[in-house]
């Protein structure tokens, strides 16, 4: 599987982004799309997923009420609408997907396949 992700950009506090990660390859294996995201001198942090069977989202309390996950199985792509934003947002965001398949945990790790970044700055 193989991933693509665009739509990073920079912006001011308050306005909104919309990221894409594309996926290509063997997508019949996915099961779980997640975003993560890093920022400067920090570690990676997990964002929000998606699970292509039912559409179920997980967000992590940073982000809730102000990300918005949605998928496209037509075209095998996932969108982050992020609304909001805060400096805080800063940081490279990386897609990824989970191929597992698990149970009521499903949105956390492994993932198993990521794509290669990209950079969302957010001025105050």
């Amino acid at each position: 599987v193989q991933l693509q992700a665009s739509g990073g950009g920079l912006v001011q506090a308050g306005g909104s982004l919309r990221l894409s990660c594309a996926a290509s390859g063997s997508t019949f294996s996915t099961y779980v799309m997640g975003w993560f995201r890093q920022a400067p001198g920090k570690e990676r942090e997990f964002v929000v997923a998606f699970k292509w069977t039912g559409g179920s989202t997980y967000h992590a309390d940073s982000v809730k009420g102000r990300f918005t996950i949605s998928g496209d199985n037509a075209k095998n792509t996932v969108y982050l609408q992020m609304n909001s934003l805060k400096p805080e947002d800063t940081g490279v965001y990386y897609c990824a997907v989970k191929t597992g398949r698990s149970g009521v945990f499903w949105y956390r790790g492994p993932y198993d396949y990521w794509g290669q970044g990209t950079l969302v700055t957010v001025s105050s």
